[in-house]
């Protein structure tokens, strides 16, 4: 039984490891588009600016709602973002994997996206730009029933809702 554990603390720390590299263009991209091209094209301002530059998703440990120093590097990067375009509101979508009724996850999926409004708020985010949402498991980046495909799901996503340049 304790290999077994240990053997899985090592599965999650190696999938965590993989899964909070939201700079990577595959981890960041929130619209499925095709960010190969818009690497170099991206235009100041724009969502797809925000998505490859910047990183639009923080991932979470399982039946977590806290930051990780890598998400909060993130929410840096989103925070001063925000800040130059001042005109630009979001909604943080949180979201949970599979595992659990569909009551718990929608309310952790609520507490993932407050945890990102706060810490956006505190890096001095205008808190009436910034709404939330929760979709709980409802809408999977990555379907499978694996531990790559829960740490993928486990996250919320800033999206841009209005004032973008483009």
């Amino acid at each position: 039984m304790r290999v077994k554990v240990i053997g899985l603390l090592a599965v999650l720390t190696m999938v965590s490891a993989c899964a909070s590299q939201p700079e990577d263009a595959a981890s960041a991209s929130g619209s499925g588009s095709s960010l190969g091209s818009s690497l170099e094209s991206a235009q100041p301002g724009s969502v797809d600016q925000f998505q490859v530059d910047i990183g639009d998703r923080v991932f979470f440990s399982f039946d977590r709602s806290d930051l990780s120093e890598t998400a909060r590097t993130t929410l840096d990067k989103q925070a001063d973002w925000l800040k130059t375009y001042p005109a630009v509101t979001i909604r943080v979508e949180g979201h949970a994997d599979e595992r659990g009724t569909r009551e718990y996850n929608l309310a952790l999926g609520a507490r993932r996206a407050n945890s990102v409004k706060e810490y956006l708020i505190s890096q001095g985010v205008n808190p009436n730009r910034i709404d939330t949402i929760s979709y709980g498991k409802e809408r999977p980046a990555v379907n499978g029933s694996n531990e790559a495909a829960w740490a993928q799901n486990r996250r919320s996503v800033t999206a841009l809702v209005d004032g973008q340049t483009s």
